[in-house]
């Protein structure tokens, strides 16, 4: 498909693209604001062509077995920053296969509290088969943050459904005095992650929406729709609070480090998955904005196909607007929309979108729709992520 931009290009650009997979050490910096598995299978493919994208990541989960660290320990979420660095680590590595296998693997819900806890002494004294079969010098690594969790975890702490690899990342957060940014390099360095992955702040805080219909709901699980009913109403506005319960707005800047990362970005990413709860979410600490704004690569946004009940009556050009609202929040007034978005990449054929896509309510603020094949057989009604990469490294 060819496009006209300032110039035309050929999406994808099979050049380009045999290049970056040729020497991923020297791929773009392309940059995702995203949380959630939904860009698992992206990553894995994308490493094959860069390893050096960029993912910001929304600590804001509150449901799962996340519910119970945070409720423990007060911090942030870490389930969806494990996630990504083990879609983007190297598995071909010796021992590496193993550790995702660990890291992935959760506690029996049908378990009592006591056989969980003879299981967490087994994989601590290195007896329990997933850690048995980890090499050195990860499996010392693991033996020690698996028993300064034990050592710091109450004696009333559920372990049922609890992630292995979210205890290891918060015994490091515990170790590093609140940090997550030293044990996430500590395993990146380890696991070999072929990228950069930071929670988009590193405090405290959950997710609480206001709906039209006056609601208001605090704790990201349930907005999602997932483990509670759907939401019946527009979210009307997405903001951050301190404490699970207490729905007062919270200001917090994002870190320099964040601020960098943003600033280095060759392109700029607002990818499908949870619309509000994953991408909005990374959008509400105060610089996001100001930085996508400062860096004068592309943006793109990928709307979801199939069903998103976060984005309840909104259409694809209602989604747009929303995004481009919550990114000028930040910013100066009188900044223009082509400094925070550019491009909106649709697959009009074999896409599944709420409702008719209105081009020319997109591009009447200034953004380019950009329609193409995304969808295939295989992956059909979501997009293949085979398909996807090469646009993006095109277009980076």
């Amino acid at each position: 498909m060819r496009i006209k931009l300032t110039r035309e290009i050929h999406l994808p650009n099979d050049i380009k693209v045999e290049r970056f997979r040729r020497c991923p050490e020297l791929g773009p910096k392309i940059l995702f604001f995203s949380g959630g598995n939904a860009l698992r299978n992206l990553s894995a493919e994308l490493i094959g062509y860069t390893h050096n994208s960029i993912h910001v990541i929304t600590p804001f989960d509150s449901g799962g077995s996340s519910a119970a660290l945070r409720k423990a320990f007060n911090m942030p979420a870490i389930g969806d920053v494990r996630n990504r660095l083990m879609a983007l680590a190297d598995k071909t590595l010796l021992g590496n296969p193993e550790i995702f296998e660990l890291f992935a693997y959760r506690f029996d819900k049908e378990k009592t509290g006591k056989e969980l806890s003879v299981e967490l002494d087994e994989m601590i004294e290195r007896r329990h088969p997933l850690v048995r079969e980890i090499p050195d010098p990860m499996r010392k690594i693991i033996h020690h943050y698996l028993l300064m969790f034990r050592q710091k975890m109450p004696d009333d702490f559920d372990l049922r459904g609890a992630s292995i690899g979210n205890i290891i990342l918060s015994a490091g957060y515990f170790e590093h005095q609140r940090h997550f940014d030293p044990v996430i390099f500590i395993f990146s360095r380890l696991v070999k992650v072929r990228g950069i992955v930071r929670p988009v702040v590193n405090r405290d805080l959950h997710l609480s929406a206001e709906l039209e219909n006056g609601d208001k709901i605090t704790g990201q699980h349930k907005i999602t729709g997932k483990e509670y009913p759907p939401i019946k109403s527009r979210i009307k506005h997405l903001y951050l609070t301190e404490g699970g319960s207490t729905p007062d707005l919270n200001e917090t800047e994002i870190r320099n480090k964040v601020l960098e990362l943003i600033g280095e970005a060759e392109l700029i990413c607002y990818p499908m998955g949870s619309f509000y709860t994953s991408v909005i979410a990374n959008l509400l600490p105060a610089g996001v904005g100001r930085a996508v704004a400062a860096n004068n690569c592309p943006k793109i946004y990928i709307p979801n196909t199939g069903t998103d009940p976060e984005c309840y009556g909104l259409s694809t050009a209602e989604q747009v607007k929303v995004l481009i609202e919550y990114l000028k929040k930040d910013c100066p007034a009188g900044t223009r929309v082509e400094k925070l978005l550019n491009f909106v990449l649709v697959d009009r054929a074999g896409g599944d979108y709420p409702g008719e896509i209105d081009t020319q309510s997109i591009e009447s603020r200034g953004v380019k729709l950009i329609d193409c094949p995304l969808v295939s057989s295989e992956s059909s009604p979501y997009l293949d992520e085979k398909i996807l990469v090469p646009i993006l490294l095109t277009l980076s």
